[in-house]
């Protein structure tokens, strides 16, 4: 496979439309930072309330609510100009769980759905989780949720371009934090069976897990069938698929030469990939990233948008695996087979078809009335 080029990008969207060009940059900036709670205004339908405490701010970590206003204002754009919903941050001083609960749980009656974002693990599975039993509008982790249903979307359509099926494929996951735990667990719900996950001790596996959290235990008794052990270098060798959500420069591209034949690499870490994305088009058949200057951008506001739109439209309140499997699977079907290909096996960032195929996918699992 030919190595990919920026100019990739460029070539296959020429066009970017004029009212949309105004927020390249905050689409890069907010899929990199915020920690946000979205509230959804519910006079209307189309309110999202944003919460952060700043404790997890993608490429730049506990930076504080203050510092990341600018990234949860950016993101407020997204909302309204992809999915036309109206979104208002709210940046808390506070790192405590209960406080942080308290506080949306207060503000809620005011608004249609809760956004949360750049929370720390592990205390925001349990803030997702208390909000979720507590309130009766939908609340979404976007960390978790909306990366695993990017990391879906281009997994489905990588795939094709393999010709490989999900059930079959060996996944190499590095990085079990939010995004690592729900990547795990929406692409088992469709259908991964061999899925090992790598921390900064090496393998999860379920003869070792003293002293982790419910989450990371969780992970380690249900992945990784066959107790691979060591290191994440150790673990490529015959993988069909690594998926980064950790650090960068973890890896050297040679490295993923002991992968299997037509591999796919996901090296998702912000703003420095787990290895150059030039390089490992040598070896891998599928290279996406998390940048914009890299053809497959994985970018969440492929799917917040048009997924609070489609709770809004329909009147949902609960976020089921199904629902967002059903997101991932708009998205994907966003490309025609026909025309997927090595590059081009995730939308780009202002696709305005992708909106509309989320929010769909996402109505048509309304109960019947």
């Amino acid at each position: 496979m030919a190595r990919p080029s920026p100019s990739y990008t460029v070539a296959l969207h020429p066009s970017v439309p004029a009212s949309q060009k105004a927020v390249t940059t905050l689409v890069d900036t907010a899929s990199s930072v915020g920690a946000i709670v979205n509230g959804i205004d519910v006079s209307d339908s189309d309110g999202d309330r944003l919460v952060t405490d700043g404790t997890a701010v993608l490429g730049l970590g506990d930076i504080g609510p203050e510092a990341a206003m600018p990234v949860m204002e950016g993101k407020e754009v997204l909302f309204k100009q992809f999915g036309g919903v109206d979104a208002w941050p709210v940046a808390l001083d506070t790192k405590d769980p209960e406080e942080i609960i308290s506080i949306v749980k207060a503000i809620a009656p005011a608004y249609g759905g809760i956004h949360l974002e750049d929370i720390a693990a592990p205390k925001c599975f349990d803030i997702e989780a208390r909000l979720r039993e507590e309130l009766v509008i939908p609340v979404f982790h976007d960390d978790q949720h909306g990366t695993a249903i990017v990391t879906l979307a281009a997994l489905i359509n990588a795939l094709k371009v393999v010709g490989k099926r999900i059930e079959d494929v060996r996944i190499v996951l590095s990085g079990v934090g939010a995004a690592g735990s729900a990547i795990a667990r929406l692409l088992m719900s469709a259908g991964a069976r061999d899925i090992v996950g790598y921390g900064r001790s090496g393998a999860l596996d379920s003869a070792r897990t003293e002293g982790m959290n419910e989450h990371r235990r969780w992970l380690a008794e249900h992945t990784n069938p066959q107790g691979a052990t060591g290191a994440l270098k150790e673990g490529l060798v015959g993988a069909d698929v690594f998926i980064g959500v950790s650090s960068g420069n973890l890896l050297e591209s040679e490295d993923l030469s002991v992968m299997a034949q037509d591999s796919i690499v996901f090296a998702v870490a912000n703003p420095t990939p787990e290895v150059d994305p030039i390089c490992a088009a040598d070896y891998a058949a599928v290279v996406a990233t998390g940048r914009s200057d890299f053809p497959n951008q994985m970018n969440n506001v492929l799917a917040f948008p048009g997924l609070f739109r489609g709770l809004l439209d329909a009147g949902i309140t609960g976020i089921s695996v199904e629902l967002l499997r059903a997101a991932a699977e708009g998205i994907a079907s966003v490309i025609p087979d026909e025309d997927v290909r090595p590059v081009y096996i995730i939308p780009g960032a202002f696709d305005t078809r992708v909106a509309d195929a989320v929010a769909a996918a996402v109505r048509r699992l309304a109960p019947e009335s």
